[in-house]
């Protein structure tokens, strides 16, 4: 590949793979003034960890070509004009990207993809959808209820479900609330996940009626956490696990401990959404979710 005349452009090896990656210094963030460059430097970081909970899923992505302050669209096709070895895969007439290796990531990146969307099952090698292997609770809170009472709710889920002998497994989502995961074992189809998550979060609803909610009625949401139970159905995709977010602050989807949801239970303000630097740190040397070790069993 010739290296690029434009100063805006530079030639990096993702990979093994020589990519062209452009406009570096463009501030994505302007409240933290963090850059493209940096939006990059994190996914190539984390590509291990976030690539391993992308593999065999076809990957959405929600791109901001002129940063979080300016519009933003979902893509599920793959883009026109991507090189010949990103791999595909077709569902129901859409041509997804799969996401298995750092200059797929980059590509995609480059092109302003700051989330990453996934279902909760996956292809196979022929490209035909699977059972899903995990289920997942959105907990969306309305105002004012916030991460508080995500954190409330989740410890009532973590009881219910183990008695089911479900381990969940909490990411605070990078935007208002929390995702709840539980690994399965790929013998149910999504709606009878599905049904299962929605007769949970109807049980959760009866048993805390002044703090969970099942309807997604909008005007019942104030001061109480919805129980998002439809992103199981097969159509719907989820923020994966270490995606950043294109909210004002570069939040991530961030995988938390139980002893960090039990403190955001009994004290409003403990648990905070997880920002770029901070994520990192975490995934360090040392760190509370040490190369990746908080998810490593739903994988």
């Amino acid at each position: 590949m010739p290296e690029p005349t434009d100063p805006a452009k530079v030639t990096v090896d993702a990979g093994g793979r020589r990519l062209v990656v452009s406009n570096l210094d463009k501030v994505i963030y302007p409240a933290t003034e963090t850059t493209k460059g940096e939006v990059l430097n994190y996914y190539a970081t984390v590509a291990p960890i976030l690539l391993a909970h992308m593999a065999s899923r076809p990957v959405t992505r929600v791109r901001w070509p002129h940063g979080v302050i300016g519009d933003s669209f979902f893509e599920k096709n793959v883009p026109s004009g991507v090189p010949s070895w990103i791999e595909r895969v077709t569902i129901d007439a859409v041509t997804y990207p799969l996401v298995p290796d750092l200059p797929t990531l980059t590509y995609l990146v480059n092109l302003n993809s700051l989330e990453f969307h996934v279902p909760q099952w996956t292809v196979d090698d022929d490209g035909e959808r699977q059972n899903p292997n995990r289920l997942v609770i959105d907990l969306d809170p309305g105002k004012p209820a916030d991460l508080h009472e995500c954190c409330q709710v989740a410890l009532h889920l973590r009881e219910r479900l183990g008695g089911l002998g479900l381990e969940l497994f909490p990411v605070t989502s990078g935007s208002k609330g929390m995702q709840l995961y539980a690994s399965l074992g790929g013998d149910l189809t999504s709606d009878q996940v599905r049904d299962l998550a929605q007769q949970l979060a109807q049980e959760m609803t009866a048993k805390h009626p002044d703090l969970v909610l099942w309807k997604m009625t909008k005007s019942l949401r104030p001061g109480k956490i919805f129980l998002d139970w439809s992103q199981n159905v097969a159509a719907k995709t989820t923020i994966s696990p270490y995606s950043l977010r294109g909210r004002d602050l570069p939040c991530v989807a961030a995988p938390r401990t139980w002893a960090e949801v039990e403190a955001g239970a009994a004290d409003r303000g403990a648990v905070e959404q997880v920002m770029l630097e901070d994520m990192l740190d975490r995934l360090g040397p040392g760190g509370i979710d040490e190369g990746g070790r908080l998810l490593a069993d739903l994988l």
